[in-house]
């Protein structure tokens, strides 16, 4: 009896601190409505001294212990097989902690220098690169209407010391099957599937475990030019940001197309430029023509926050959540990067001296976010900005011949790709 008396409170004892951990996420997410619905129904504080990451980092290690527990062959007393297949449950990382800033100046880091490689050109500009979530892949869309797939540890081997093996080949995979050039692209966060968004309305999808396959073997047709598309963690949904002011959601498995019930409130009648998940999959960002940045609702697919004129009346032409979800990271043709709060919507940091008024400009962090990196049209530069205190923490000539369209950062490691108008690819990695 006394043990059955001890189990029960164990397990109430567990479930409000469950419920907390719900409660504070919910709150993280800026869905306070949620929060507070839980936290009455469960009569748990609405207020507490959890993290709001807290609940993603434990179900993210118990995900790979579980996992891990079945490679070892050890049966789990876990109900769920929501695991089942996944190669990788990375773990949300907290980043740097950018509600801290202060006025830094004078206390700049360093950014590490980089040797930069040719490993590939197309036969039109290089429009957009994307790298895979473990590091190992990434692809480029051109507007020759191709898309190359590269295998960093093959280019790893081009860049060693004692490399002289002309044999080694970077690109692993050449895809073509789209009819207008290529916008964006995306891998699928668990499986090797990578996706693009063109020109031609359609986004693509192509299995590159399949050593010959060079079509798509799966095809979403959209009604507008498809210019940015984005994976949601779990893999199920794509957005697609288009030539149409609202996001269109997907369902990976039935192509069902939601839009948002509350686009008629928009302050918004723009093209999306580009569209990004958060890290869990509860938010969203778009950067769309006229200059501003929307922050949605990963579930209900509402607008939450609008940034209006963002970029005063310039192109936003990139956003991208921080890895804690707080703050977004946005890029526009008026030569600014601006780091914003996400629940306020407060500009927290400005980052300048870099002209971009021309092309669709990014803006990237490094792996850990200590650094941010973009291109400098008027010079042909990489320029690199202490995310901390805003100030350049170092210059580079791309070594392009034309300025380059797009900066990517590997999420893994101290690596980089750039290109653009000259149709090359260059991989950019630090030097020891």
């Amino acid at each position: 009896m006394e043990g059955t008396l001890e189990q029960a409170l164990q397990e109430g004892k567990l479930r409000r601190q469950i419920n907390g951990f719900i409660v504070a996420h919910l709150r993280g997410d800026n869905l306070n409505q949620a929060a507070a619905a839980v936290a009455t129904a469960t009569m748990t504080p609405l207020t507490t001294d959890v993290s709001n990451n807290r609940l993603l980092e434990l179900v993210s290690k118990g995900l790979i212990a579980e996992r891990d527990e079945g490679l070892k062959g050890i049966s789990s007393s876990s109900p769920l097989d929501a695991t089942k297949g996944l190669s990788s449950v990375p773990v949300v990382a907290s980043g740097i902690d950018f509600s801290a800033m202060q006025d830094m100046k004078g206390s700049s880091k360093n950014f590490p220098k980089h040797e930069s490689r040719h490993v590939s050109e197309h036969k039109n500009m290089a429009r957009c690169a994307r790298f895979s979530l473990d590091g190992q892949y990434f692809a480029t869309g051109s507007s020759d209407f191709s898309i190359k797939l590269f295998e960093v540890s093959k280019i790893k081997q081009l860049m060693a010391v004692d490399s002289r093996e002309a044999s080694i080949r970077p690109v692993i995979r050449t895809f073509y099957d789209h009819a207008e050039p290529v916008n964006d692209l995306d891998f699928h966060p668990q499986g090797t599937i990578l996706i693009s968004g063109a020109k031609d309305n359609t986004i693509k999808f192509f299995d590159f475990s399949k050593t010959v396959a060079r079509k798509a073997f799966r095809v979403i047709q959209d009604t507008h030019n498809v210019r940015s598309v984005s994976f949601h963690p779990s893999g199920e949904f794509i957005l697609a940001g288009t030539d149409h002011p609202v996001p269109h959601l997907y369902d990976v498995n039935t192509f069902q197309c939601y839009l948002s019930a509350n686009f008629q409130d928009l302050n918004t009648n723009s093209a999306i430029n580009q569209v990004r998940y958060s890290s869990s999959g509860s938010l969203y960002v778009t950067a769309s023509k006229d200059g501003s940045v929307l922050i949605w609702d990963g579930v209900t697919a509402q607008s939450v926050r609008s940034i209006i004129a963002a970029h005063g009346s310039a192109e936003a032409t990139c956003a991208s959540f921080t890895k804690d979800q707080r703050f977004v990271l946005s890029c526009g043709k008026d030569s600014t990067i601006k780091l914003w709060e996400v629940g306020t919507g407060r500009l927290v940091k400005q980052y300048l001296g870099a002209v971009h008024t021309q092309l669709r400009c990014q803006a990237s962090f490094n792996e850990t976010e200590e650094f941010i990196l973009s291109i400098d049209e008027s010079n042909n530069e990489v320029v690199i900005w202490d995310a901390l205190s805003g100030e350049k923490a170092g210059k580079w000539h791309s070594n392009h011949i034309g300025v380059p369209r797009w900066i990517e950062h590997s999420p893994t490691e101290a690596a980089f790709v750039t290109c653009g108008t000259d149709r090359s690819v260059k991989y950019w990695r630090e030097t020891f």
